[in-house]
């Protein structure tokens, strides 16, 4: 059987358009198994953000990308919105990137990429808008101050977003104690954060330098620093340093008085024993020096130095005791007086018992006949006990005897 041949043309345009039906249908089913990817990102204001989305193989379906307000910024490689600041950076079937350039914090919000299949589906990118805080200023230092007095040191900046932090240091020593206060602006979303430092001023803060340190994230890890110098008024402090730790008669001798204070000491004042100095050819006094030569004995006493500013003033004393040269060599020998004094009261000692024992034992003396004497025990003492002893006066007389 043979067709014609109009018959025959019907039949392969019918066949062209089965296959094209079929690979239109494989076409929307491929695209449909792609997804949009996409990544947050996140920037600081007055950067550039770069927004990039992705398809792996895409069949020839556009892609596009919208805004936070669904105003599309590029279909393809077509720019949409009018805005200088939005360019194209790569345009294909499977990816489409934009940069966004010198972002403000109204730029941050969500941005949508969408893939034209039947249906569309989309995939989000969140940009985040880093707020940069401005350069800190210390306020509240009034110079100088003086010693004693409450200081209260306060460290501001604005325009962060988060809100930054604030620490202090002193001496790059940080101090903890402080008081933290931030503010959120309601129009531009960002923070104005402060910090206040309260301590009592000290001579030792004299000097130093108080840092305020802004850290941010915005930042890079370089934070911003504000500096102050602090200036501390104070009454002189005074110290007198001698020149010889043992001065003798006829030495010399360099007193020297130390005053540290701000503003500085005037000239110090020297005094003795509260008065002047009694000898002023020997005793002179050099700027904060006092001289004293050919040292005696009436040089011993109390200095005393005294200093002083438009605070205040301070003294200190220094009590001169001029030593006897020849009392300290006569010291190295033996002490004979304190010798011959020991020497006395032995050989006094030794003379009074010798006499007390002379006098108990003439006290008690007695003889062997005492006892066997008859009368013995009436007769008053021993004489009279031999006398009545029988025998005759010399028998008794030659049998007394006598313990001496």
């Amino acid at each position: 059987m043979r067709l014609k041949p109009g018959a025959l043309l019907r039949f392969y345009s019918l066949c062209g358009i089965l296959v094209q039906v079929a690979a239109t249908k494989n076409k929307a089913r491929g695209s449909q198994g792609q997804f949009p990817l996409t990544q947050n990102v996140t920037v600081v204001e007055g950067g550039t953000a770069n927004l990039t989305c992705r398809v792996d193989q895409n069949d020839n379906t556009s892609l596009q990308w919208s805004n936070p307000a669904q105003q599309t910024l590029y279909f393809d490689d077509k720019k949409a919105l009018r805005d200088n600041r939005i360019e194209l950076v790569r345009a294909s079937w499977h990816e489409l990137s934009i940069s966004v350039s010198d972002v403000s914090l109204s730029d941050e919000g969500q941005y949508t990429c969408s893939l034209f299949t039947m249906p569309v589906k989309t995939s989000k990118a969140f940009l985040t808008v880093l707020g940069v805080p401005e350069k800190p200023q210390i306020t509240g230092f009034t110079s100088p101050v003086m010693e004693g007095e409450r200081m209260q040191l306060t460290c501001k900046t604005s325009g962060s977003k988060p809100a930054a932090d604030i620490r202090w240091f002193k001496n790059d020593k940080e101090v903890k104690d402080v008081k933290y206060l931030k503010e959120e602006d309601a129009v531009r979303k960002t923070f104005t954060v402060s910090s206040t430092l309260d301590f009592l001023a000290d001579r030792s803060d004299d000097g130093a330098v108080v840092s305020c340190r802004v850290d941010h994230e915005s930042l890079n890890s370089t934070p911003q620093i504000a500096m102050q110098v602090l200036e501390i008024h104070y009454t002189p402090l005074v110290k007198i340093i001698s020149s010889n730790s043992w001065p003798e008669e006829g030495q010399s001798i360099i007193l020297t008085c130390e005053s540290k204070g701000k503003p500085l000491p005037e000239p110090v004042l020297w005094t003795k024993d509260g008065g002047e100095l009694p000898d002023p050819e020997r005793m002179v006094v050099n700027g904060r020096v006092l001289s004293i030569s050919f040292l005696n004995k009436t040089d011993n006493g109390t200095y005393r130095c005294e200093a002083k500013n438009p605070i205040g003033r301070n003294s200190t004393e220094y009590v001169l005791i001029v030593h006897d040269p020849n009392a300290l060599a006569g010291q190295t020998g033996p002490d004979h007086a304190l010798i011959g004094g020991i020497v006395a009261v032995v050989v006094f000692v030794t003379l009074c018992s010798i006499i007390l024992l002379g006098r108990y034992l003439a006290r008690h003396k007695g003889t062997y006949l005492t006892n066997e004497a008859k009368g013995a025990e009436d007769a008053p003492d021993a004489d009279t006990a031999i006398i009545n002893a029988e025998g005759s006066q010399v028998n008794a007389e030659e049998k007394k005897e006598y313990f001496i």
